[in-house]
């Protein structure tokens, strides 16, 4: 009997039916910006429509991004192994899926007006974002290393364009030229390290590597040096991508370049794909080969943490000390996936949605505030020192930069602090106490230039009274939530725990 393939992948078709439902909106949307804006240039030979056309798709992509979200809540498959062992369905994709979710929809939410104040008119900086979430949703999935390989490089080529979307701006195209070579080069790195595993084993499923890998001491014929090098290769190449240290040297003048919508994308969805791909294929296939890349992830854990401690005390512009903030960041969270235990993936994910919840207010405070200078002209914030006198203009918007520059700090009883608390908690508890101490002496010393914005806000001398512009509604909303989620977090943290503990059991069968 002759089956089609409707009849043959139905049930694997309901399982990714929210990215089926994602990439088609997405393909749709793009049909209309194409026909619209081609329609309005004829008409009226100048492209004055385009401003218009960003809004309706920014809005059209939100909607898309909302019902994909409640199709992942109501999908009829919560676990299996489906296409052929690529894509796998349990838990740990579940809620992360949820979180690239929320990360993206804040992103355009909060790039609405962004794009309209600076003139980004191109329709195609919407899509390329839902694209490249499709990516990272297929990413979280992925059960195969080619599977895995092929999400990585979808995401990469939507991120190599968008990095360079201010088409007029020098830095933007440096930063996009930068971000493709380089990310070309860690791609590259990549699959040579899933080549070399492939080659010493014969298998690219995640499954199967873990079951060949648990018999290793009865199998002889698998060359341990060549395996490991590969497993090397491949955690070089997870971590160039998440900015881990050494491997960082690309993202300060990424993020710098590009526009600080995109620099704000950069710092939330891929970092959850990726670090959620690197505990399935380390924690989950590789486990019987602990000792090798455990070493590495210890070495660039306190590297990233000392990197990103030092640096940003020498910046004097915002969004590079963002980045180097966010080095530092992943340098705690990978203290999580050292530990090599349940307790150690809960704490990094745990820690990651707390980071999420924070990178998402920074970003929507700085992309609200602008300042009006002489001639009645805004400007963005650019460097630390712009800062100066917000306390005394807008004191309500200078309290939530403190309360989040001191969660970042991890100042208790702050989210930050119940982040960082339990991660050192968890590797003390795994005997690496050299991560733990490096991780509070790094805390205290990011201490220095988180507080420091906060003497710029309130206590640095104005010779004339700054002016600001009025906060967008989108900007408002999503400032007022992810504020009271860092000051409340600790008074009820069950359901995180929960959630957290759920994620990390899924990678542990």
């Amino acid at each position: 009997m002759n089956l089609s393939f409707i009849d043959l992948f139905e049930n694997d078709l309901k399982g990714v039916f929210p990215e089926i439902f994602l990439i088609t909106g997405t393909i749709i949307l793009l049909v209309y910006g194409v026909i619209y804006t081609t329609e309005r240039r004829v008409l009226s030979k100048r492209n004055i429509a385009t401003p218009i056309l960003i809004r309706n798709i920014s809005w059209l992509g939100l909607y898309s991004l909302v019902l994909s979200f409640l199709l992942t809540i109501n999908t009829p498959f919560l676990n299996g192994v489906i296409f052929y062992n690529s894509l796998v369905l349990d838990n740990f994709t579940y809620y992360l899926k949820l979180i690239i979710f929320i990360a993206t929809f804040s992103t355009i939410l909060f790039s609405i007006d962004y794009l309209r104040e600076e003139k980004l008119n191109s329709f195609e900086y919407i899509i390329l974002i839902l694209f490249s979430t499709c990516s990272i949703l297929l990413m979280v999935s992925s059960y195969d290393l080619i599977a895995l390989y092929l999400a990585i490089e979808f995401q990469s080529l939507s991120f190599y364009v968008i990095a360079a979307s201010k088409r007029n701006s020098e830095f933007s195209t440096e930063a996009g030229l930068k971000y493709f070579l380089l990310g070309a080069f860690s791609s590259g790195i990549l699959l040579f390290g899933c080549s070399m595993i492939y080659g010493f084993t014969g298998v690219t499923n995640l499954e199967e590597l873990a079951k060949i890998l648990t018999s290793l001491p009865e199998a002889p014929w698998i060359t341990e040096t060549g395996l490991f090098i590969g497993i090397l290769f491949l955690a070089v190449g997870f971590l160039f991508k998440l900015t881990a240290a050494p491997f960082h040297m690309w993202a300060p003048d990424v993020y710098e370049g590009s526009p600080t919508s995109v620099t704000a994308f950069f710092s939330l969805a891929p970092k959850i794909a990726i670090l959620g791909a690197l505990s399935r294929v380390f924690f989950y296939s590789f486990y019987d080969l602990i000792l090798p890349w455990q070493k590495i992830f210890i070495v660039c854990s306190i590297a990233s943490m000392i990197l990103g401690a030092l640096a940003a005390v020498f910046q004097k512009k915002i969004k590079r000390l963002l980045a180097y903030s966010s080095i530092g960041h992943v340098g705690y969270m990978l203290i999580g996936l050292s530990c090599g235990t349940i307790e150690g993936v809960q704490a990094l994910f745990l820690y990651l949605i707390i980071y999420i919840a924070m990178t998402i207010n920074i970003f929507s405070l700085l992309l609200a505030l602008q300042k009006i200078g002489r001639g009645g002209k805004e400007r963005r914030l650019k460097y630390i020192a712009d800062l100066r006198g917000l306390a005394h203009t807008n004191p309500i918007l200078a309290l939530t930069l403190t309360a989040v520059l001191f969660s970042i700090a991890g100042i208790p009883p702050l989210a930050g602090f119940f982040g960082k608390f339990y991660l050192f908690f968890t590797a003390l508890s795994a005997s690496l106490y050299l991560l733990a101490v490096i991780g509070v002496v790094t805390s205290v010393i990011s201490c220095f230039y988180y507080i420091r914005l906060v003497k710029i806000m309130y206590f640095e001398k104005i010779n004339t009274w700054p002016l600001w512009g009025s906060i967008k509604r989108e900007n408002s909303l999503l400032l007022a939530i992810t504020f009271f989620f860092i000051l409340f977090l600790g008074i009820y943290p069950s359901p995180f725990f929960l959630v957290t503990h759920q994620m990390a059991l899924a990678l542990s069968f």
